[in-house]
């Protein structure tokens, strides 16, 4: 159990980073018939039907070759990929969840990045997702105890996925925040309704390395953002009066930062200088500017880690969904 931990803590620092380019779908309808496989559960056990994911393919983007697979097929390769197998059952259940909702909803909606495929392995626009070749290295001995946890979570919540308004959602999630989840318009620029700031119960003691720091030289801190912003005042000042005020916007990630004349977004800082999160303070020590990053990932949707926290305390994968997808609802694939 501990390699199936140790070795998948690995997937997190691929945790999703959505591009604006995918928010951009959403007033977009997909021509398919895939709408006709799709039909609300009623309640309680009705939202897992046995079979209902060998009954849906996507289209999926994998070493430069589209294929389709089924669900079934799909989202044991997603849930090993993006979550530690040694998470609590109902940590893996919200995720397995998430990740089919994903899918569904890039299936219906489509991608510019990849016209010809709804998703891909990339975590930088979709999902990761890793092959059983990749999954017996990583997992060694260990590994028919991991996958059968894996194939579990996703059996365990056959065909259920989020709808909001009667839609799939754009379930996206991330590896841990500090104290509260971050609202998509904070992100991406365009605000969805369950896409807003919740309370996360994750802490320091719960995720490995909670807490990073990056160190920029002065010469390499001007670099960057003289390329990205060629006016800036700091081409004509010296370091230590390059920082101004640092503004927080209520999900406690840096909305803005004054460097010289110019005014960051809490989101360019983190793009500009690979920062884990957007969650972080700035400071000149003299000699450098020293990142101090709590947590990991855009922030938007449900935390793993957060999940994961809920799990231990009792909290089914229906409640985690309901608590990080506010206003959505959980309905089921006809099998």
């Amino acid at each position: 159990m501990k390699r199936c931990i140790l070795v998948s803590l690995l997937s997190l620092a691929f945790a999703l980073l959505l591009p604006p380019a995918l928010l951009r779908l959403l007033p977009a309808r997909s021509a398919a018939p895939a709408a006709e496989t799709l039909a609300p559960a009623e309640s309680g056990d009705d939202l897992v039907r046995p079979g209902a994911d060998e009954s849906v393919t996507v289209s999926f983007l994998y070493d430069g070759k589209v294929r389709r697979l089924t669900l079934a097929e799909y989202l044991p390769g997603v849930l090993a990929g993006e979550m530690p197998a040694g998470f609590e059952p109902e940590a893996l259940r919200a995720q397995a969840t998430a990740a089919r909702t994903f899918a569904l909803f890039r299936e219906r909606r489509g991608s510019p990045a990849h016209p010809g495929a709804a998703v891909c392995g990339d975590p930088a626009c979709c999902q990761v997702w890793v092959d059983e070749e990749t999954l017996r290295e990583r997992w060694g001995e260990d590994y028919e105890l991991c996958h059968a946890r894996i194939l579990a979570a996703v059996a365990d919540t056959d065909g259920a996925y989020l709808t909001y308004e009667g839609e799939p959602i754009l379930a996206c999630f991330h590896s841990s925040s500090a104290g509260q989840t971050e609202n998509s318009a904070a992100v991406w620029g365009a605000a969805l309704p369950y896409l807003v700031s919740v309370a996360s119960p994750e802490t320091a003691g719960d995720v490995p390395d909670f807490v990073s720091t990056a160190e920029i030289s002065p010469e390499d801190f001007r670099e960057t953002i003289l390329a990205e912003y060629p006016g800036c005042s700091i081409r004509e000042s010296l370091p230590p009066d390059w920082l101004g005020a640092r503004t927080l916007d209520p999900g406690g990630r840096v909305a803005s930062v004054r460097v010289g004349d110019v005014s960051v977004s809490g989101t360019k800082m983190r793009s500009l200088f690979g920062l884990r999160s957007a969650c972080f303070t700035l400071e000149w020590t003299g000699h450098s500017f020293l990142f101090t990053v709590a947590g990991s990932g855009h922030g938007a949707g449900m935390s793993q880690y957060g999940a994961n926290v809920m799990a231990r305390e009792g909290k089914t994968w229906r409640e985690i969904l309901a608590h990080y997808y506010p206003g959505t609802e959980l309905s089921s694939l006809t099998a």
